[in-house]
């Protein structure tokens, strides 16, 4: 069964989202993007994926290190 949630509430969700990523790129020196957007540019759906990614990148750099 699919809940309703208002919308406010699945708003301010989706920013808390947005910041976690944002947050975390930031303390991994990520600042833009290779396009040249900035991380406050981009929605939750790219804020994922450049996460996902660059934390992808960062340990197989680790990996190929040890």
């Amino acid at each position: 069964m699919i809940s309703k949630i208002p919308f406010g509430q699945l708003r301010k969700g989706v920013e808390a989202k947005k910041d976690f990523y944002k947050s975390e790129l930031l303390k991994m020196g990520y600042f833009k993007t290779p396009d040249g957007s900035q991380l406050y540019e981009l929605n939750l759906t790219e804020s994922e994926q450049v996460y996902e990614n660059e934390k992808a990148r960062r340990n197989q750099n680790v990996k190929s290190t040890t």
